[in-house]
């Protein structure tokens, strides 16, 4: 199959000019979910998906799919994709990488006049990242039956406005139905760890994702004047916050390497300099491959929470508000990618991610696996996330046969 070549340098012109497309500063972008950045973003990719002949179909959830005929056009499609929106300071490759992957691999069979078996289709994903409306992966969710439409049309920003609202305003709030038979699916993407460059290792043949658990926390207190209050009598939701945070980092610590726990996201109330906060907002996110582990850092943050309320004399609310259990991606789909690695001649090694992909929700209806490959520092939602041309171009040609073996030629 190695006749049929990906063009690396068709494909990293076409990352470097999507991340044109919401840049900023410091060399990143910032594409968060359904604006209007998000929208010119879409609109490039669409208009891609068009030029390589695609048939282009948007569902209810704004989820993008660019479809290439095969020669059996009752064959449910192999898939490939991402997402297009970004962290508030995101990196050039981080989602995009696998949309735009996928899209090469279209590219590259039509260069080569070769006709699959099953359609070729690639999708975008709506609101992988989470960071505009919780949870992640919402649409990906909606598409694998995990959630409901109502549900991932209502999820709300932190202004109140909803998905379906933002999709009808920037023009995809699609007609399709959301979701179908997928023959395969598989998803490019970089490691967003370390593991990959320090083993100067190309490929990971990701075998498995992390489970994840979102929280959301609310400690009340009393708002009070920062002078004439007696240290003794009061109760600061900030001073809550703060040992609830602490103990998060510790309960990842306890339980490494293989554990991650963050607070993200911190609003106090009033938020001014001279009151002792009353009120705090805080979200949790704990990660762990084993789901008797994460269950067992559930309980430790839940036991946090209430001593805190108890010692403080807080009110306190902790709400999961997202669930995401560990994945084994497909044994032959991950097989597939560890053959075309090998065929291609690529170091490559079995990996865990640690992150959560739409891959892992499309797991679920589909058999599923994901190309990994090296980021510099392995960092990640950050605006010096970093890939070298070598790298992308030797994940996307391990896509294409992996997808090739699948679909048929």
């Amino acid at each position: 199959m190695t006749e049929i070549r990906i063009d690396g340098a068709r494909l990293w012109k076409s990352l470097m000019d999507m991340a044109k497309i919401g840049a900023t500063d410091k060399g990143g972008v910032c594409r968060l979910a359904l604006t209007d950045v998000d929208k010119a973003a879409r609109d490039l990719f669409v208009k891609w998906c068009e030029e390589a002949g695609c048939e282009v179909t948007v569902d209810r959830m704004g989820n993008i799919f660019g479809r290439r005929a095969g020669r059996d056009p009752s064959s449910p499609p192999v898939m490939t994709g991402s997402h297009i929106d970004s962290q508030p300071t995101g990196g050039k490759f981080d989602g995009i990488y696998g949309v735009l992957a996928g899209l090469e691999v279209i590219r590259a069979l039509n260069d080569a006049g070769v006709s699959t078996n099953a359609p070729i289709e690639v999708s975008a994903w709506t609101n992988e990242e989470g960071s505009r409306f919780a949870p992640a992966m919402v649409a990906s969710g909606v598409f694998a039956g995990v959630f409901d439409l109502d549900y991932g049309l209502g999820r709300k920003d932190l202004d109140g406005k909803t998905i379906g609202e933002e999709l009808a305003r920037i023009g995809y709030a699609g007609d399709a139905p959301v979701g179908k038979p997928v023959r395969a699916f598989f998803e490019a993407h970089i490691e967003q760890g370390p593991i990959l460059e320090a083993e100067q290792t190309t490929i990971g043949v990701v075998t498995h994702a992390q489970g994840q658990r979102w929280y959301e926390c609310t400690f009340t207190g009393q708002e009070a004047h920062a002078g004439p209050t007696p240290m003794r009598t009061r109760r600061d939701a900030l001073v809550g916050a703060a040992r609830v945070i602490d103990a998060v980092n510790r309960i990842g610590h306890a339980n490494a390497p293989l554990a991650c726990a963050t607070v993200g996201l911190v609003q106090v109330f009033p938020n001014s300099r001279n009151t002792i906060p009353g009120r705090v907002f805080f979200t949790v996110d704990l990660r762990h491959p084993d789901d008797a582990t994460l269950r067992a850092m559930d309980a430790e943050l839940r036991a946090a929470v209430a001593k805190t309320s108890e010692e403080i004399g807080l009110q306190s609310a902790l709400e999961e508000i997202w669930y995401s259990p560990p994945v084994p991606f497909d044994v032959e789909c991950v097989a597939a990618v560890r053959r075309a690695a090998e065929r291609l001649g690529y170091s490559h090694r079995d990996i865990v991610s640690g992150a959560g992909h739409d891959a892992c929700y499309v797991a679920r209806v589909a058999p599923t696996a994901m190309v990994f490959i090296p980021c510099e520092g392995g960092i990640s939602h950050n605006e010096i996330e970093s890939a070298t041309p070598e790298h992308v171009a030797a994940g996307c040609q391990v896509l294409l046969e992996a997808m090739l073996e699948r679909a048929g030629r």
